[in-house]
C-alpha cells in the first residue's frame, strides 16, 4: 500500500488514454448519508488492440456494474484499492456503474459533500473519482447530461452544468431537474449544487445577441451582499468580449457561494462554485481588499470559460496553461477596472511575497512541473503568479499586436481540445514567425533569475553602455541553469529628473524608453546621443519576474522616487532604499527616505493608493528572504525602528489623514478605496509610535463606517501594543459574532499581530468555541494568518511557532489532507535560519513524517520540505 500511495507521476511517462468517453449520463438520488449515483458512460477504445479498462474511484460503495445492459459478475471485473478494472471490454459500449456515497461524512471537501446542510461538489483536480468510478483525467472530454432528484422541501434548488432542459415533481415530496451541457468537458469541471438558497438575478446580452440569465445563490439574508459580485461578473463578461473577443456560450451562468470550500473558487462550466468569502461584500462587513479580491476572482473564474474550459489541459502538468494564462487575464482586467500602476505594484508584491520564497526553498519547481505525487500540492504561486508573469513576458517579447494574433489563433485552433504548453506556444510561433524554443525555458526551469546591472558613460562620444548579466541559483533537481530570454524595459533620467532620450545601437531614432531582450548570460546594450550621465532603470513596469542588483547611489534612487516616469520604478526605488537601511547596508539613509515619503504625501491626491503603497516598508517576510543570514527578531526590530523614525518625521501630516472621518455615502470605487488605503497606511505607520496614540486609534475604531477602517484601527491597536486592543476585539466580536466571515477577520487580526503574547494568543484561539477545524476559512484565518503574516512569532527562537503549525496540520490531516498539506507551506524557508531554529523546524517536520497514517498530500509536502 505504501508504495502505491506514494507513486510518483511523471510528465515523461504521459500516455494518451486507451479509452475515451464521449457522453456521460448521471442520475443522482440525493440523500445526505446515502446518495445513489448512476453513471452511464458511452465508451470507445482508442487503441488497435484490446486493453483492460481501468477506472479510478475513492471512498465508493459499488452497487452494480454492467456493459450494454448486462450485469457483470465478479469474475468479469476486479476491485483494487482506488481502482476498478475490466479485463476485456468491447471496443465500444455503454458502461453503467451504480455507486453509493456519503456526502455528509465527506470531510475531505472533494467530490460530493455537504456544507451548511446543502450538497455541493469540488472535482478539481481528482474529486470526480469520489463520486463514481471514472476515467478521471483531463484529457477525457465528454458531454454531460445530469438528472438530480431530491427532497423538494429540503433542497428546492437543483443546479448543475449547462442549460436546464427539464424539471418537475416526483412522488413522496421529491422533485427533479435535468441539466445538459452541450460542450465536451473533463470530469474535473463537473458540478452539482442542491439546497435552499436566497439568490440574486440579472441578465447579460452578448455581442452576438445571446441573452444570458445570471444567478448568484447564497445563504438566506445574504443576497444584498452579492450585488457587487454580480456587477463584477457583468463587467468581466463585457471586458472579455472587448479585449479577447470571447463571448459566453450558454443560456445561463450561475454562481453558488459555499461556506466550506478548500479553494477560493472553481470555474465549473456554467456553474461556478465560490468560497463565500469571495462573493459576499458590503461596506460594513468587507474591506476594500475583499472587494478587490471579489472583482478579481469573479473575473478569473469567468475567464476560465475559454482558458480552461473550452480549451483545457491535456494532463495536470499543463496546469499553468489554464491557471497562469487566466491569472494574466485577471490581472489585466483588474488593471483596467482600477489604477493600472497600483495594480501592477500589488501584483509584484504578491509575487514576491508568495512566489519568490517558493523559488528559493525546497519546494521550488518549474512553472510546468515534471513530476508530482499529489497534484493538489502544485496549486502554487509558481504555477499561478509566475505562470501569469510568463504570459506577460511573452507579450512584451512579441509585442501587443502579434500577441493578440497568437491568442486568437490559439482560441480558434485549440477550441474543444485538451492542450499542452507546446500547443499554446506553437500558436505564437506561427503568428510571429519566430522560434520560441528558448522561451520554453521559463516553463521548464525553476528559480528566480537575478539580474546584475551596471553602466558606463562616455562623455566625449555621448554613449552609454548598459551591461546586464543574469544568473539563477540551483534548485532541487536542477543544479545547472541556462540563460533565459528576459525582456527589459530601459529608461534614463538626469540628475535633475528630466527624461533623457537616446537611441539604441543600430536605431536612428531617439526614444524615451527602450524595449530589449537579454538572451545570453551577459550582454552590453549601447545607447547613443545620450546628452549627460544618466540614471538608468532596466525593469520598468517590472518587465520580468527577476530580482535586480543595481549599485545606484542614494541620491540617484531619491531622484527616481521623485521623478521617474514609471510608477513601478518610483515605488521600487523607495523599497530599495528601505531594504538597504533595514539590512544594515545604508543606515544613514533613513532621514532622506522619510523626506522622500513626505513628498509622496504632498502629491497623494494624484493617486492616494500609490502613496499608500509607498508608505509601507518591505514586509518582514521579504526581508527574511533578502537577508543572507536572517534573524527575524533583529529584522523586526530594525523595521520597527525605521517605521518609528519615519512616523516621527511625518506625524503632523499623518495624524490628520488617519483621523479623517469616514466618507459618506460609502463607495467601493477604486478612487474611494485609494483614499481609505492611505488612511490605513497612515494608521499603520503611526502604530510604530506605541500606545501613546491609542486614543487616535480608538477614535477611528469607534467612528468607522466601513470594515476597512475598522480593521485598520484594530491592526493599529494591535501593532502599537495598546491595552485597548483587547477591549476593541471584545466589542468587535460582540457586534459580529453571528457573521462567520467577519469573525474570520477577528481571528486573523489577532493571529497576525506581532505582540509579545502572539503564541499564547493563537493557542487560546485554537481552543475558542468558534474555532472550527473543519472549516477551511476559519483554519486559514488562524493558521495562515499566523504563519504567513506574523513571521516574527512563527519563527520564534524557541520553536513554539513551528510546533503550533505542525500540530494543527496533524490534527486536520485525517479529515482534510489537502488543507493540512497547504498549511505547511511556510516551512519552506526553514533552512535559511540559524541552527537553533533549523533544529526546531526539522523536529516538527520529522514528527509529522513519522506518523504512520499521514495522508499522501501531507507526506509529500513534508518530504519535499525536508529533502
Amino acid at each position: 500500500m505504501r508504495d502505491a500511495e506514494t507513486a510518483t507521476v511523471r510528465l515523461s511517462e504521459y500516455r494518451p488514454p486507451a479509452y475515451l468517453i464521449d457522453e456521460i449520463a448521471l442520475v443522482f438520488s440525493l440523500e445526505p448519508e446515502a446518495t445513489i449515483v448512476a453513471a452511464s458512460n458511452y465508451v470507445r477504445r482508442t487503441t488497435a488492440t484490446p486493453e483492460p479498462l481501468e477506472l479510478v474511484g475513492e471512498r465508493l460503495e459499488l452497487q452494480s456494474i454492467s456493459i450494454d445492459g448486462a450485469l457483470l459478475t465478479t469474475d468479469q471485473y476486479s476491485l483494487e484499492p482506488g481502482k476498478l478494472i475490466i479485463a476485456n471490454p468491447p471496443g465500444a459500449f455503454r458502461l453503467d456503474v451504480v455507486t453509493r456515497i456519503n456526502p455528509a461524512g465527506n470531510t475531505h471537501l472533494d467530490g460530493l459533500y455537504m456544507s451548511a446542510g446543502r450538497f455541493c461538489t469540488q472535482c478539481e483536480a481528482e474529486g470526480f473519482r469520489a463520486i463514481t468510478y471514472a476515467l478521471d483525467r483531463p484529457d477525457v472530454l465528454a458531454r454531460y447530461a445530469v438528472r438530480i432528484e431530491a427532497d423538494k422541501a429540503a433542497y428546492p434548488t437543483l443546479l448543475s452544468n449547462g442549460n436546464l432542459t427539464e424539471s418537475g415533481d416526483m412522488e413522496n415530496g421529491r422533485h427533479y431537474a435535468i441539466w445538459v451541457d452541450p460542450h465536451p468537458k473533463p470530469s474535473y469541471l463537473f458540478a452539482l449544487c442542491a439546497g435552499a438558497y436566497e439568490s440574486t438575478h440579472d441578465t447579460f446580452t452578448t455581442k452576438g445577441g445571446r441573452k444570458v440569465d445570471l444567478g448568484i445563490y447564497v445563504d438566506r439574508g445574504d443576497s444584498g451582499r452579492a450585488l457587487y459580485a454580480m456587477d463584477a461578473l457583468k463587467r468581466s463578461m463585457k471586458w472579455d468580449e472587448d479585449v479577447f473577443q470571447r463571448e459566453y456560450d450558454l443560456d445561463v451562468f450561475n454562481i453558488v457561494a459555499v461556506r466550506d470550500f478548500n479553494f477560493g473558487a472553481m470555474e465549473n462550466k456554467g456553474l461556478n462554485i465560490f468560497n463565500s468569502s469571495l462573493i459576499l461584500a458590503d461596506a460594513e462587513t468587507a474591506t476594500d481588499g475583499d472587494f478587490e479580491a471579489i472583482e478579481a476572482v469573479v473575473g478569473h473564474e469567468y475567464f476560465h470559460n475559454w482558458t480552461g474550459n473550452r480549451i483545457t489541459c491535456r494532463d495536470w502538468f499543463q496546469l499553468c496553461l489554464k491557471e497562469g494564462l487566466t491569472v494574466y487575464r485577471e490581472q489585466e482586467f483588474s488593471a483596467d477596472q482600477r489604477s493600472r500602476p497600483v495594480q501592477r505594484i500589488k501584483d509584484v508584491k504578491r509575487l514576491r511575497a508568495r512566489q519568490f520564497g517558493e523559488d528559493a526553498g525546497p519546494l521550488a519547481h518549474p512553472v510546468r512541473p515534471s513530476s508530482y505525487q499529489k497534484i493538489d500540492n502544485f496549486y502554487t504561486a509558481t504555477v499561478y503568479e509566475k505562470g501569469g508573469e510568463v504570459i506577460r513576458m511573452l507579450k512584451r517579447i512579441l509585442g501587443a499586436e502579434v500577441f493578440d494574433a497568437g491568442m486568437q489563433l490559439y482560441f480558434e485552433r485549440r477550441d474543444g481540445t485538451a492542450s499542452t504548453v507546446e500547443d499554446f506556444i506553437g500558436c505564437f510561433e506561427e503568428a510571429s514567425g519566430r522560434d520560441l524554443s528558448r522561451f520554453m525555458g521559463w516553463y521548464e526551469q525553476a528559480g528566480t533569475p537575478t539580474l546584475t546591472v551596471s553602466g558606463a558613460y562616455d562623455a566625449a562620444a555621448k554613449t552609454y553602455d548598459l551591461t546586464v548579466a543574469q544568473r539563477t541559483a540551483p534548485t532541487p533537481g536542477q543544479p545547472l541553469k541556462k540563460p533565459l530570454p528576459i525582456p527589459l524595459q530601459i529608461g534614463f533620467i538626469a540628475k535633475d529628473g528630466a527624461v533623457i532620450a537616446s537611441a539604441a545601437e543600430g536605431d536612428t531614432v531617439s526614444r524615451d524608453e527602450h524595449h530589449a531582450i537579454l538572451e545570453d548570460a551577459q550582454h552590453t546594450f549601447r545607447f547613443t546621443d545620450v546628452a549627460e550621465p544618466p540614471i538608468p532603470t532596466a525593469l520598468r513596469g517590472f518587465s520580468a519576474p527577476v530580482t535586480l542588483e543595481q549599485n545606484l547611489t542614494l541620491e540617484e534612487r531619491l531622484v527616481q522616487i521623485a521623478h521617474d516616469p514609471d510608477p513601478f520604478t518610483r515605488w521600487e526605488a523607495g523599497q530599495s532604499i528601505a531594504r538597504a537601511i533595514l539590512l544594515g547596508e545604508a543606515p544613514e539613509a533613513a532621514p532622506a527616505l522619510a523626506q522622500a515619503l513626505g513628498r509622496e504625501l504632498d502629491r497623494a491626491q494624484e493617486d492616494p493608493a500609490f502613496a499608500a503603497l509607498a508608505l509601507r516598508l518591505p514586509d518582514l517576510s521579504e526581508l527574511i528572504l533578502a537577508a543572507p543570514s536572517p534573524d527575524p527578531e533583529a529584522l523586526y526590530a530594525a523595521r520597527e525602528n525605521l517605521r518609528r523614525s519615519i512616523a516621527k518625521t511625518l506625524r503632523a501630516r499623518l495624524e490628520p489623514i488617519a483621523s479623517a472621518p469616514s466618507e459618506t455615502p460609502f463607495s467601493a470605487s477604486a478612487e474611494a478605496a485609494g483614499r481609505r488605503s492611505l488612511k490605513a497606511a497612515a494608521l499603520d505607520l503611526l502604530a510604530s509610535l506605541g500606545p501613546e496614540l491609542e486614543p487616535v486609534f480608538m477614535q477611528v475604531f469607534d467612528t468607522a463606517l466601513s470594515m476597512t477602517e475598522s480593521a485598520a484601527a484594530l491592526d493599529a491597536l494591535g501593532a502599537s501594543n495598546s491595552a485597548g486592543f483587547d477591549t476593541a476585539l471584545a466589542r468587535f466580536y460582540e457586534r459580529w459574532s453571528a457573521n462567520p466571515l467577519v469573525i474570520d477577520k477577528w481571528f486573523a487580526v489577532q493571529a497576525a499581530t506581532s505582540r509579545p503574547d502572539a503564541i499564547e494568543r493563537v493557542t487560546r484561539l485554537r481552543d475558542h468555541a468558534d474555532f472550527n477545524m473543519r472549516n477551511p476559512n476559519r483554519v486559514r484565518a488562524l493558521a495562515a494568518a499566523f504563519a504567513m503574516r506574523n513571521p516574527r512569532a512563527f519563527h520564534s527562537a524557541d520553536g513554539a511557532g513551528y510546533r503550533f503549525l505542525a500540530e494543527l496540520a496533524e490534527a486536520i490531516d485525517p479529515n482534510n489532507p489537502a488543507l493540512a498539506a497547504r498549511l505547511l507551506t511556510p516551512f519552506e524557508s526553514w533552512r535559511r535560519f540559524d541552527s537553533v531554529r533549523q533544529s526546531h523546524a526539522r523536529d516538527a517536520l520529522e514528527r509529522l513524517a513519522a506518523l504512520p497514517n499521514l495522508s499522501k498530500n501531507t507526506r509529500e509536502m513534508v518530504e519535499r520540505t525536508l529533502a
